[in-house]
């Protein structure tokens, strides 16, 4: 039996507070988490319907909401999952290592895995760089319209390694009251933010000149001018004095490119290991906990910038994840301050691949002191 028409979710067709639980869904932001869900879909299950095959790839991740679930690996053996019991997606890895059959009615949550991780990632340096700049006292007038930069979805397509170099891009533009900054029906160069004043969106159409709206602070317009040649669909004039960041379309294409990472494969892993180097998991504490390279460490790519403190300089250290993202963007970050950090090259065979099972332990945990692992309590 095939699985009901997808249909794409709603804050309304999904309830946030419960898909918050959800792992790693519960580490996203709110801005990030409902862009995910906007493109994700809940879909309806019978019993007996075949959710997916053991041997199969269709690229999503399924949360199990409501209903009972069976999976059964190739093996034959048997486990059954129910409704909310689990917060983990049903056999991720994929090609998937189980078939999974719905036992009863019920409902999932299909998500695209590669978006997921996407967002997940953009979400978490997001929150890596609130936190540093949070630290900085003279960036306290900035922080509003530099938070809204980081929740604009106009940056989503920005590799989330690159996160960090959106400021550096921003060029200030100081204005006056009355300036025309866009005129519609011209074609533009640049997207806006505004950092300090206030403007008027209006627009001619059918021989009437009509008021859109009001924007001030840590709005963004323009923004179409980047990512299409469409000409202007509206005309915004200063109402007051201000200062724009403006940010033009050769350095947007710029920030689609994402810069090399030191990468170590996983056949030199070992090596480097027994020389003295400590694997660092980026991944969430939940997902840490179902399996983990041996001897890693654990440092959610969101709690980076409070736990990078416990790492030393002359310790090398090699992040890993399950897809190489999250761990690309941490080798980045740490080596942009400091550290011997490089990202691990093989992180999507590690977990997808079953003959690499024995890199991973479950059933045990390891702390970092004075930059090294060692064994928890």
């Amino acid at each position: 039996m095939l699985l009901s028409p997808q249909t794409n979710t709603t804050e309304a067709d999904v309830d946030l507070a419960l898909t918050r639980t959800l792992v790693p869904l519960k580490d996203m932001s709110e801005a990030h988490l409902l862009d995910l869900l906007h493109n994700s879909s809940v879909e309806m299950t019978f019993s007996g319907q075949t959710l997916f095959s053991a041997d199969s790839f269709d690229g999503d991740r399924l949360y199990l909401l409501h209903g009972d679930v069976a999976l059964t690996d190739k093996e034959g053996r048997r486990r059954h999952v129910k409704g909310r019991s689990t917060l983990m997606p049903l056999s991720p890895y994929q090609p998937r290592r189980e078939t999974a059959v719905a036992e009863s009615d019920g409902s999932i949550l299909r998500v695209d895995s590669e978006r997921l991780d996407k967002l997940l990632t953009w979400s978490q340096v997001s929150d890596y760089l609130q936190l540093n700049m949070s630290r900085q006292r003279d960036l306290d007038e900035d922080m509003e319209w530099m938070l809204t930069v980081l929740k604009s979805n106009l940056f989503f397509k920005v590799p989330p390694i690159n996160v960090e170099q959106i400021f550096s891009r921003l060029e200030p533009q100081v204005v006056y009251a009355g300036d025309t900054i866009l005129r519609q029906g011209e074609l533009g160069d640049y997207a806006y933010f505004i950092k300090e004043g206030q403007a008027e969106v209006t627009r001619h159409q059918g021989g009437a000149h009509q008021h859109l709206a009001n924007i001030s602070t840590g709005r963004c317009f323009g923004e179409d001018a980047l990512v299409n040649e469409a000409p202007r669909n509206a005309t915004i004039k200063m109402l007051t004095d201000g200062v724009l960041m403006r940010l033009s379309k050769h350095d947007f294409y710029r920030l689609l490119r994402e810069p090399e990472v030191d990468r170590l494969s996983l056949s030199a892993m070992t090596g480097a290991v027994q020389g003295g180097a400590v694997c660092v998991d980026l991944r969430s504490e939940e997902e840490y906990s179902e399996s983990h390279l041996a001897g890693a460490v654990n440092i959610p790519l969101g709690l980076l910038a409070i736990k990078s403190r416990l790492l030393h300089e002359q310790v090398p250290y090699i992040c890993y994840c399950d897809t190489g993202r999250r761990s690309r963007a941490a080798a980045y970050l740490l080596k942009q301050r400091g550290y011997n950090a490089v990202a691990l090259d093989d992180c999507r065979a590690l977990f997808n691949d079953p003959d690499r099972a024995s890199f991973l332990e479950r059933g045990s945990n390891y702390l970092l002191r004075q930059g090294r692992a060692t064994p928890g309590q």
